[in-house]
């Protein structure tokens, strides 16, 4: 059933003597170009000239002459309504797709997304976590309380470093799980980790800038800093991590990965932790330690943070809540030295301003009542699991997993015997609704071929047959 809609018009009512006109030409506009499609009831003549401040004669002449035109039709108790020739009015060309361009350079393009794909039956992509673990009814009853709690609050603006009560519960988060020296002041609330990096971007770096990236590593970060126009070169990883010797003497930025190296998975050694703050402090300059998901130990204790290592005041801690519980949640932090905080925080207020505070009150009651403790621990039983069964299922194929003690995926080195390079495997793999990563999608220069298999969104009824299809495209 159609029901009566408010009729945007533009009006020049300036001239009063023309007003019937103006409606008349409004309407017209309004019917022939679509706005308001065919069958659609109008407003009755009192209401539209009530909205507009106009006698109802202006407006019902007004309809009188679109009704004679054919453009509306009157149905006896129910109104006037928008007739097929409305439709048919509508011009049938395309709409000009513009003259503006990106500036000269411009070269990124979006990326697919997770969620932008059906789920595949085996599904190993990286960096997605488990949902289904995620404890929504708790959620829901801490964002309720939020919600209440908020009051007049919830109606200004908040200050771009996050709510106090956030900041002071990921500190001792922070400072408990991975031994970070950081308070409540410390602490930055960020829109996710990739935020936390352009923060840091755009205020250390200048254009021409070399930023020093690991490879293979993490492609939005090495993006993220092109973007800024820095010059970003590679450095290589081998078994200890990044290989601090070859990084450029110029580099104003290091971006690392020590906890859980991306994608490949082994920790940075000790010995190199003091190597590249050694690094660091010899070349004047700074250091971005992205902990993204290092919660999820297998074994071992952790090694030392970088940040903890610090002595100078060098390092930027970067951490997300996107692996640990959602990527839906849009939630980050970085652990700034007092030198950079006041930089980062203007730099966050003009770009996004502030993000959610009740989500982020939200995660504030659920560090502090234990509960995120308890999630960890649950999700790393589960992904431990799945990581046995997957590293059990790849025995006795052509590949050769690379050791990690933590996270979310695993990196397997392609065997000699492969009969396919990793882009191959991974374009056969998804035809038959199995979904993993190549190792060559990480990595800029020359790199050992490889998988890298994510056990987050992996079902773990479904790894072993997942392995078993893969197997099949690994025969020779």
């Amino acid at each position: 059933m159609s029901h009566d809609r408010q009729v945007d018009l533009a009006v020049d009512l300036s001239n009063r003597t023309g007003r019937t006109d103006a409606i008349y030409r409004a309407l017209h506009a309004a019917l022939t170009t679509g706005r308001v499609p065919a069958g659609e009831r109008l407003p009755s003549t009192r209401d539209l000239a009530q909205d507009l401040g106009v006698s109802r004669a202006s407006v019902a002449t007004a309809y009188e002459r679109l009704v004679a035109e054919g453009f509306l039709e009157t149905r006896t108790g129910a109104g006037t309504f928008a007739t097929a020739a409305a439709r048919d009015a509508v011009p049938a060309r395309r709409r000009s797709p513009g003259v503006l361009r990106p500036r000269a350079g411009w070269r990124w393009a979006v990326q697919p997304a997770s969620g932008d794909t059906a789920r595949p039956a085996h599904d190993f992509r990286v960096g997605i976590p488990d949902a289904s673990l995620f404890p929504f009814d708790t959620w829901r009853r801490l964002l309720a309380a939020e919600s209440r709690a908020g009051g007049a609050a919830a109606g200004a603006y908040g200050g771009p470093a996050g709510l106090p009560r956030f900041r002071a519960a990921v500190a001792r988060y922070v400072s408990g799980a991975r031994g970070v020296s950081a308070g409540p002041d410390d602490v930055v609330a960020t829109t996710g980790a990739q935020q936390a990096l352009d923060l840091v971007a755009r205020v250390l770096l200048e254009p021409g800038d070399v930023v020093a990236v690991e490879d293979p590593g993490y492609p939005e970060a090495r993006e993220l800093f092109a973007l800024h126009g820095a010059r970003v070169v590679p450095v290589p990883v081998d078994a200890e991590g990044l290989v601090v010797d070859e990084i450029p003497a110029r580099a104003r930025l290091v971006y690392t990965t020590p906890s859980h190296q991306f994608p490949l998975g082994m920790p940075l050694s000790l010995a190199r932790r003091r190597a590249l703050l050694a690094h660091a402090a010899r070349h004047d300059a700074a250091v971005i330690e992205d902990d993204y998901d290092s919660e999820f130990r297998r074994a071992n204790r952790p090694l030392e943070s970088l940040q903890a290592l610090d002595r100078d005041g060098r390092v930027v801690y970067v951490g997300t809540f996107s692996k640990s519980l959602l990527p839906g949640l849009r939630v980050g932090y970085l652990v700034a030295p007092p030198s950079l905080r006041e930089a980062l925080l203007a730099a966050r207020q003009l770009t996004d301003g502030h993000g959610a505070v009740h989500v982020q009150g939200a995660l504030a009651r659920l560090i502090d009542d234990g509960l995120l403790a308890r999630h960890v621990r649950k999700a790393s039983a589960v992904y431990a699991e799945r990581t046995e069964i997957l590293l059990d299922a790849l025995d006795g194929l052509p590949v050769e997993p690379v050791p990690a003690a933590a996270g979310l995926h695993v990196a397997a080195y392609l065997g000699d015997a492969a009969p396919l390079t990793s882009t191959a495997l991974v374009t056969r793999a998804r035809r038959r609704s199995v979904a993993l990563d190549s190792l060559a999608s990480f990595a800029t220069g020359p790199h050992r071929d490889g998988l890298v298999l994510g056990i987050g969104a992996a079902v773990t009824s479904s790894i072993r047959p997942g392995i078993q299809a893969l197997a099949r495209l690994l025969e020779p």
